[in-house]
């Protein structure tokens, strides 16, 4: 058997090396569980007992409670402690509590926090796991922090971010997929849904919901790339990666433009392909347009007074990823970092984000999930024979081959050229007005990697 590419040198890793990488998650047809009763004490794997409050939310497969280690007296409302509670043959929880348990132990997450320099990083405490019975049925349950609401409902509520707001969130969110990347795990279905303010310090994000979570890298060996069209269109459909809808495993640039498509909307208040999420394959190809099109693509969808330049920046660094390329994460943060800070705000200080729109009353949020039905291989087929631009060639492939995404016109020169040619009330903002460094194409020899030119700015 042929290994995949090694992973670069890690510099911090809490993942152990050890035969268990190979451990997959149940099969079967997930399905939300009965619940379970008010009150009913669980016992986790280290012997600490809780017990279950009242149930204040469900997932797509599993029931989420108040919890409390005080099993002698009713859970109150104000309690810190939640269990996510699944049927033990479902997937989702157990791909989640395999992330936890081998990346996400609080000692190593200090310890990276001091290493980084960082005050938080939005990852959910893990406080323990186990099984439970309940009239005949087996339980896989698993103890967090409790976190308060999240972005998609205060995003509903305004319908746009402030830019500070937007850069402040991307920088959190890198800081936290730096850590989860180093520890050969990506998250794959980052989203406003799946991000929550803190319940105890609102002015912090989290990022949650692992249950997508993928070991990109298991013991140092990085997964191949190879297209598989029965996978394609995994994850959440409006913001999934290029790679996820050709069905291809999930990696660190594929988290990376996801973080992406969410800042452009959340500063936006909307993405181009949003009136065809129940058609994966359109969605496909209006992301592969926006990709190829940077920085116009995004620089046109800025909202009066503001500017898309940094997240145009942002995106175009992670464009010129191959699959198996370990990000320069300390670029892209400073072209975040450089945004807000043009603005005079600082990136580690409290998000200013107010929750006043959103009231208890207010259903749930409910994202557009990736298990919409697929199209099927004549589908497939008759969409790309409607689509004959050149952006869908990359729909056609049969192998991955290198292909050059940007032209001429998609030289560094030209594409800084266009950032300034697009803002030009901006000039003042050091992020556009750095010349860029050589206008040599930088070719990638790796057989997946994405062929598009790189962009490489001054002081970065």
């Amino acid at each position: 058997m042929v290994s995949g590419p090694r992973c670069p040198e890690n510099t911090f890793s809490a993942v152990p090396r050890s035969p268990e990488a190979g451990v997959m998650p149940p099969k079967g047809k997930n399905k939300l569980p009965v619940p379970l009763p008010e009150g009913m004490v669980l016992k986790d794997t280290e012997g600490k007992v809780w017990r279950l409050g009242t149930m204040i939310g469900q997932g797509g497969f599993g029931l989420i409670y108040l919890a409390s280690p005080h099993i002698d007296i009713p859970v109150e409302d104000d309690a810190v402690h939640v269990i996510k509670v699944e049927y033990l043959e479902n997937g989702p929880l157990f791909s989640e509590l395999k992330f936890y348990q081998r990346a996400a132990k609080q000692e190593y997450i200090q310890k990276w926090m001091k290493l980084k320099q960082i005050q938080c990083l939005g990852i959910p405490v893990f406080w323990g796991s186990g099984l439970a019975e309940y009239n005949g049925k087996s339980y896989r349950f698993m103890v967090m922090e409790r976190l308060g609401i999240d972005l998609q409902r205060i995003f509903d509520a305004e319908r746009r971010f402030e830019k500070e707001l937007v850069l402040q969130l991307g920088i959190r969110i890198l800081d936290a997929l730096a850590y989860i990347h180093e520890n050969e795990y990506v998250h794959g279905d980052i989203k406003a849904a799946n991000l929550l303010l803190g319940y105890t310090n609102p002015h912090e994000v989290y990022l949650a919901d692992y249950g997508l979570s993928y070991r990109y890298c298991p013991n140092g060996n990085h997964k191949q790339y190879k297209e598989n069209p029965r996978k394609g269109h995994n994850g959440t459909v409006e913001f999934t990666s290029l790679d996820a809808h050709k069905g291809v495993a999930p990696s660190r640039r594929g988290d990376l433009e996801i973080l992406g498509y969410c800042m452009l909307q959340w500063l936006c208040g909307k993405l181009p392909w949003e009136q065809n999420l129940k058609d994966p394959v359109a969605v496909q190809a209006e992301k592969i347009k926006l990709m190829d099109e940077l920085p116009h693509s995004v620089m046109k969808l800025a909202p009066p007074g503001s500017s898309c330049s940094e997240i145009a920046k942002f995106l175009a660094c992670v464009y010129d990823l191959a699959y198996d390329e370990k990000p320069k994460y300390e670029v892209l943060k400073k072209i975040l970092v450089d945004g807000l800070e043009s603005s005079g705000r600082y990136y580690d200080g409290p998000l200013e984000i107010s929750t006043t729109k959103c009231t208890r009353s207010q259903p749930a949020s409910k994202g557009l999930k990736g298990d919409l039905p697929k199209p099927t291989r004549r589908q497939f087929q008759q969409k790309q024979g409607k689509l004959e631009d050149k952006e869908l060639n990359h729909l056609r492939k049969t192998g991955p081959t290198i292909t050059k995404r940007r032209q001429d016109e998609g030289k560094e020169v030209e594409f800084n050229r266009m950032l300034k040619h697009e803002e030009p009330q901006l000039s003042a903002d050091p992020c556009i007005e750095s010349p860029v460094q050589g206008n040599k194409v930088k070719q990638k020899q790796h057989s997946c990697a994405r062929g598009r030119q790189s962009v490489k700015w001054k002081n970065l």
